[in-house]
Order: C-alpha cells, then sequence, then structure tokens
C-alpha cells in the first residue's frame, strides 16, 4: 500500500464566473483590487450625488428668492369677497339710498332733422319717430339704458310696463348703441 498516493484534491482552475461577474454592474468596484479601494469608490461616488443633489437645491433657492425682494414678508389680505348680511341689516343698508334722486327717461323712439326743419316746427306739426306703434321703448335711468317696456294706458296716464331688463356689459365688451 506504500504505492498508493494518499487521495489529495488538487485546485481546479478559476472558474470563469467570480463573483465580481456575478454582481450587477452598479455594485461591480470599478478597480478590481481589495474590499477597501471598493468602499473608497463607493463612498466617492455618494459623496459626487449628495454634492449634485445639493447643487441642485441650491440653484431652485436661489431662483426662487430672486424673484421675491430681500427682506419680503407674506402679507395677509382682506377678505374682499362681499359680507354676508341678514335681510334686516341688508334693508337698512338700502334704506340709505331712499330718498337719492335719478333721472328716468322713456324714449318712444329717435329721429334726425336739420336745424332747418326743427326752426319751423309749430303747435300741429307732426315729427315720425324710427320706431312703430307697439314696439317697446327704451328705458334710461341717469342716461344709462337699463330696461326695455311697453307703453301702457292706465287711468288715463301713460305708463310703461317694464318687459325686459338690459344686463350690465362686462368689462371690455362694446355698448350696444341704443
Amino acid at each position: 500500500m506504500a504505492d498508493e498516493a494518499p487521495n489529495v484534491e488538487e485546485p481546479t482552475p478559476a472558474e470563469p464566473e467570480s463573483e465580481a461577474a456575478e454582481q450587477p454592474e452598479s455594485e461591480v468596484p470599478a478597480h478590481e483590487g481589495s474590499a477597501e479601494q471598493a468602499a473608497t469608490d463607493a463612498i466617492e461616488k455618494a459623496e459626487e450625488a449628495a454634492q449634485s443633489i445639493a447643487d441642485e437645491t441650491a440653484a431652485e433657492t436661489a431662483v426662487e428668492t430672486a424673484a421675491e425682494p430681500h427682506g419680503a414678508e407674506a402679507v395677509q389680505l382682506p377678505d374682499f369677497a362681499p359680507p354676508e348680511q341678514d335681510p334686516e341689516r341688508a334693508a337698512a343698508t338700502l334704506g340709505l339710498l331712499h330718498d337719492v334722486e335719478l333721472n328716468v327717461k322713456i324714449e318712444l323712439g329717435r329721429t334726425r332733422m336739420y336745424v332747418e326743419d326743427v326752426l319751423r316746427l309749430n303747435e300741429n306739426s307732426v315729427i315720425e319717430l324710427d320706431k312703430a306703434a307697439g314696439d317697446p321703448v327704451d328705458i334710461f335711468v341717469n342716461d344709462r339704458h337699463v330696461a326695455r317696456g311697453e307703453v301702457l294706458v292706465l287711468n288715463e296716464n301713460f305708463c310703461v310696463r317694464i318687459s325686459e331688463i338690459i344686463q350690465p356689459a362686462k368689462p371690455g365688451e362694446k355698448k350696444n348703441p341704443g
């Protein structure tokens, strides 16, 4: 039995796939050196990423502060919404306007005349208007067109029944010449 050699396994050559090859690319150290070198590289990459984030945050902050004057503080604006009032108080407030006088005109129609024709007018003259009998008349308050209505006779007096309220023109809209 002396002829038999001890059963010793010889080391096999390293397989082509090493631990580094099994790791994803992001975890593979740039230098195939010691673990110490790999840790140093990872720290440097983390510091670069942190610095990049810090630079972006500083740039955003600079843009935000450039838009505001230095020393500016937030201003609390008053509430411009109309206050909700109870009907009794609203009636009292509206009562302040009861004695305000307004100029109200009812326009039956219009016409254009030469000065010469106006000077020839007398007691029995007839002026033709641009509206037919039964057409609505225009109602003006302080020279502002506010409504249209129809002429009626009530107790031997002329009166006007309002048939349409004219909505005020919105800012920027052209007024409809009446």
